[in-house]
């Protein structure tokens, strides 16, 4: 039996915060998006959070940080676990009940609907396999999602001049070139974020994709770096031509945030860039980068259009498969509904 079930954290911090944070390094589906500062983060900007939890002897076994925020003109409260919630998915009775204490969080909070994005990847459950789960706990399987399902993840346990050797032969072209075209990359500071937050806005523009404020970025700066996230920036004769933010936690690197000018990309500084990304993750121990989203297709589909598509992540895609990854999918979301009304206005909102 477990020896503790449910606690209402309407503050972020509480004692058990490093003892929450540790369960999450160490859980196999465990990420940064799951942290308690990550909690922080969205509390600073119209969300709020909860914590429900399952520990056995007195040990923390399952759990998911809960955020919430109203939607649809404040019609609509809805309930988002981002990479959650952390469970042994082939416990049936754990997932029961830790699904109950999700269920009073979502009715304490007056939340119409809780969608889940578990960071469980379909080679460890297969698509048959997920929407038997979810049949079983009251779940919609393939519903819209939030986080990208589709990613490139780059194995970091061999060597540097493995990763370097299994990347294509024109991506480690272009990483020498930025070198050979005196791209310099540096790790930035907090004195760099206007800096970046100045080449997010080039390229929104350019690329047609929003981004947010920079206070936000700021945030995350300041709860997540050193230890836990850098900015590296490249630059030509002092020039700052591209940035982008990467968290190492729990032996997983993901590349979160990227930007560039529109100057000298023909010197290659996002090659550089990631190249200088790999060194750190693999310094930080991760044994996996994550590339961070590509188009929700199968490898086949991605492989047979990306030279002829540009839309959507395609275009990523071109650059993303080159850096000697393997494409992975996530279970993508579901959702427990708790008011068919409040269901009914959330799709409406997201297909708008």
């Amino acid at each position: 039996m477990f020896d503790k079930w449910f606690t209402l954290e309407e503050q972020p911090v509480t004692d058990d915060d490093a003892d929450w944070d540790a369960f999450v390094a160490a859980h196999p589906h465990g990420s940064i998006l799951q942290t308690t500062d990550w909690a922080r983060l969205k509390n600073r900007f119209n969300w709020s959070s909860q914590r429900v939890w399952l520990k056995q002897d007195g040990r923390f076994i399952a759990g998911a940080q809960i955020l919430f925020k109203s939607a649809a003109l404040g019609l609509v409260k809805i309930a988002y676990i981002p990479h959650g919630p952390l469970v042994d998915w082939r416990d049936k009775e754990q997932i029961a009940v830790l699904f109950n204490q999700i269920d009073h969080s979502a009715y304490y909070h007056g939340s119409g609907l809780v969608k889940i994005e578990p960071l469980l990847w379909q080679t460890e459950m297969p698509p048959a396999a997920w929407a038997d789960l979810c049949a079983r706990h009251n779940l919609l399987p393939n519903t819209d999602t939030i986080q990208p399902p589709n990613t490139v993840l780059v194995d970091l346990r061999p060597s540097l001049d493995d990763i370097l050797a299994a990347m294509k032969q024109k991506t480690r072209y272009n990483i020498r070139l930025a070198e050979r075209k005196e791209v310099v990359v540096r790790q930035g500071s907090v004195d760099d974020l206007p800096t970046f937050n100045a080449l997010m806005q080039v390229t929104a523009r350019r690329d047609g994709f929003g981004v947010h404020e920079p206070a936000y970025y700021k945030a995350a700066y300041e709860l997540f770096a050193p230890d836990r996230l850098a900015l590296f920036l490249a630059e030509f004769s002092g020039r700052p031509l591209a940035a982008i933010m990467v968290s190492a936690f729990g032996g997983k690197a993901i590349y979160l945030y990227g930007a560039s000018s529109d100057e000298e990309r023909q010197r290659m500084p996002t090659y550089a860039l990631q190249w200088a990304a790999i060194q750190w993750a693999k310094e930080k121990g991760c044994h996996t980068y994550d590339l961070w989203g590509v188009p929700d297709a199968p490898e086949e589909d991605l492989e047979a259009h990306f030279t002829d598509r540009s839309d959507g992540l395609w275009g990523v895609y071109r650059a993303k498969r080159g850096y000697g990854g393997q494409v992975q999918r996530t279970v993508g979301a579901a959702d427990r509904v708790y008011n068919d009304l409040v269901y009914k206005l959330y799709k409406r909102r997201r297909s708008s």
